[in-house]
């Protein structure tokens, strides 16, 4: 099993803690020591047996994942994560054309992605801008953290991150779905701008503008008895989408 570990490197005990997942030798080393240099403590493991290990010991501030990994699939490694934890994932894909890999990892519940090859700075501005949206997220006020919304018999737990149907099923979301329902349901009867919601989602940048419309049908799939006909997203053409119904705040 291949691990670094710089941790011991830094004497800033509130520097963040970021795990590199990388098969790669060079590449653990060349991201390690620039994130080093730059006052984080990096460490680096070559799959999925090592990162498994690494996050059992302790949990870091956020994780950069390369989607190849030689026997282990990074999608994989990231559908079993996100199904235990919220951890900050940054992903590094392969070429430019692999925009399938990309899309797939969003809607998994990565926070954002590289493409090889990659500038270590734009890797630092990213991880800097990562963690500074967790930080605003712990920081964001506990009754909109931990709020139960309940509308139209169903009830969606912020806190748990569960939405339960009115006959009592547990109903998964991805995290794009969770962010989506989110906003919408502290924003009850308001139109909602299409670029509010990419903002909301964190949808990145790069990915093609109509992925919130894909998110969107999703999560009508899921709330809705008829997609086609929704009672509960309405579509306001040209402006955005409307949440239509009532909202309480438990």
């Amino acid at each position: 099993m291949t691990f670094l570990d710089t941790a011991n490197l830094t004497t800033q005990t509130k520097a963040a803690r970021v795990l590199i997942v990388d098969d790669d030798p060079a590449m653990q080393r060349m991201i390690v020591g620039y994130l080093t240099e730059h006052n984080i403590r990096a460490s680096a493991v070559g799959g999925r047996q090592g990162m498994m290990h690494s996050l059992a010991v302790r949990e870091p501030d956020l994780m950069i994942l390369d989607l190849h990994l030689g026997e282990d699939d990074g999608l994989d490694i990231l559908r079993e994560l996100r199904a235990k934890s919220v951890l900050p994932v940054i992903l590094i894909t392969g070429s430019r054309r692999e925009e399938i890999d990309r899309v797939l990892g969003l809607e998994l519940g990565a926070d954002d992605y590289v493409t090889k090859p990659f500038g270590l700075r734009e890797l630092l501005a990213r991880v800097r801008a990562t963690l500074r949206r967790r930080s605003m997220d712990r920081l964001s006020p506990a009754k909109q953290r931990e709020a139960i919304f309940r509308f139209a018999g169903w009830s969606f737990d912020q806190r748990q991150r569960e939405l339960i149907s009115p006959a009592g099923e547990t109903i998964v979301l991805t995290k794009g779905e969770y962010a989506l329902l989110s906003a919408f349901v502290q924003a009850p009867k308001r139109t909602l701008s299409r670029e509010h919601l990419l903002q909301a989602t964190r949808v990145h940048e790069d990915v093609f503008d109509r992925s919130i419309d894909v998110q969107i049908l999703r999560l009508r799939r899921k709330l809705e008895d008829d997609p086609r006909a929704p009672y509960f997203i309405r579509t306001e053409r040209g402006i955005g989408y409307r949440f239509d119904v009532t909202v309480d705040v438990a």
